[in-house]
């Protein structure tokens, strides 16, 4: 189980947040209706990364001086293009990586990083976002004050080879993480870049999901609890739906005879486990769904990126089926994408109150 992909059009450009709720210590939302949809209309403008959540550093351009200067490997990639803004060929992988490398090292002092060939190289803009909406959801239960430090323990329901989610998460912060995934290469990949920066053997936590349907199941221990989990699951059905997917890309992209003269298919990179799963990501937040369901008390917030605003009613109603105590829908918006993360618990209010008590002081 894995990171899907993101879309090839991951590019930079001027931002303005489309949630209007979250603002610095401000959370999500504050006051929302059991199951209502919580954000605001897109902004007017058409910036490529418009909509990126106020804390998230991506706005804007990328500063490529400053990127070259902290990775220089990554200066045979940028070009200028024809409005003259330096940029990357964003449908090639090795740009793709090479600029991650540089954005981690310059941005969030990850100085080592690198991925075997194939894996999902993930967009930073958007994983951060993840973050920064998740860091508003704690905030909600702590009168509007982001929790931060290694008290907080967050669980990563499939890290992938890049394990990004750990590595912005405890940068962002300071959070300690728990990180799963079915792949050992994945794992032993994840596990490498842990080992390689000083500082995060003992904060990032890796472990191996031996059973690909049991995310939770075999992977945590006896009496450990989380304060958020998190995952961004394949969204395909089928290993068909995602090469048609993707070729359907190259089209919009205007390149549709590179995929015919083997052109990578996937400008991020993935195995096919990774971007696609039975079910597509319904299947896979339902499977989440209802084995949350045994285990209530294991985290105080279980979450889950969703892609398609078409999966949401039937991902609703197998939550309204386990009787969750509240759900929430937070948008998300990176220039024309859209997406959301669903989000739920099991705890009454007071019991929010007894977790904040004993685990955040």
């Amino acid at each position: 189980m894995r990171q899907r992909k993101s879309s090839p059009t991951d590019k930079p450009a001027v931002a303005k947040p489309v949630v209007a709720k979250p603002v610095a210590a401000k959370p999500v939302a504050a006051k929302p209706e059991r199951g209502a949809r919580m954000g605001a209309p897109a902004s007017d403008q058409q910036a490529e990364k418009s909509g990126l959540h106020p804390r998230n550093r991506h706005q804007g351009h990328y500063d490529f001086a400053r990127l070259v200067a902290g990775s220089p490997a990554l200066s045979r990639f940028v070009t200028t293009n024809r409005f003259a803004i330096r940029t990357i060929d964003f449908a090639d992988p090795a740009a793709v990586k090479a600029l991650n490398q540089a954005i981690l090292k310059t941005e969030y002092g990850v100085s080592e990083w690198d991925l075997p060939a194939q894996y999902l190289c993930p967009p930073i803009p958007g994983r951060a976002d993840y973050l920064h909406h998740l860091a508003d959801l704690l905030a909600s239960v702590n009168g509007g004050t982001i929790p931060r430090g290694p008290k907080i323990c967050a669980f990563d329901l499939g890290v992938g080879a890049s394990a990004i989610y750990p590595l912005l998460g405890h940068r962002e912060y300071g959070w300690r993480f728990t990180a799963s995934d079915s792949d050992p290469t994945a794992l032993a990949s994840a596990q490498r870049i842990v080992r390689a920066n000083p500082g995060l053997d003992a904060l990032i936590i890796l472990r191996r999901q031996r059973a690909p349907l049991r995310l939770f199941a075999g992977v945590v221990q006896e009496g450990e609890r989380f304060d958020v989990a998190l995952s961004n699951p394949p969204f395909h059905a089928s290993a068909a739906e995602a090469t048609a997917g993707t070729r359907r890309k190259w089209h919009n992209l205007g390149r549709p005879g590179d995929a015919r003269r083997g052109a990578p298919l996937r400008n991020f990179g993935g195995q096919e486990s990774e971007i696609w799963c039975p079910g597509g990501e319904v299947g896979f937040i339902s499977r989440m769904i209802s084995e949350s369901a045994e285990m209530p008390g294991l985290c105080l917030w279980f979450t889950s990126l969703v892609s398609k605003e078409s999966s949401l009613p039937e991902i609703i109603r197998a939550l309204r089926a386990v009787h969750v105590r509240e759900r929430r829908i937070i948008e998300m918006a990176q220039g024309q994408k859209r997406s959301r993360i669903i989000a739920w618990t099991f705890l009454d209010d007071r019991r929010r109150r007894d977790w904040r008590a004993a685990r955040w002081g």
